[in-house]
């Protein structure tokens, strides 16, 4: 799947080999802790992992990265890897969200 990011005003296509939106439940959100679990996970892989929201997008490797995005609960989240275990990167990723965090 190819896609347009906009970075300092150039245009490049990035290909990810999945894609998909997901939404943060826990009450709290993305905070420290929940950083900090999804870049645990997002390790145990060798795809290249990232984050989006409101058109910034950020390594899902980086628990500074992911604090940026302010993702309060309700946000959504576009997740994108590309790499032999994208799929399952996403798949680890997507529990972990649906699992709130280990919050609720």
């Amino acid at each position: 799947m190819i896609r347009l990011l906009m970075e300092a005003g150039n245009t490049k296509a990035t290909d990810y080999d999945h894609e998909t939106v997901i939404e943060v439940k826990n009450k709290m959100g993305v905070h420290a802790r929940p950083a900090a679990m999804i870049v645990r996970v997002a390790n145990r892989f060798k795809s290249d992992i990232y984050f989006e929201k409101d058109q910034e997008v950020v390594d899902g490797k980086s628990i500074m990265g992911l604090m940026m995005l302010a993702a309060g609960q309700g946000s959504k989240l576009r997740l994108s890897a590309s790499g032999d275990d994208a799929t399952d990167a996403c798949k680890a990723l997507e529990e972990l969200f649906e699992g709130k965090f280990e919050e609720d």
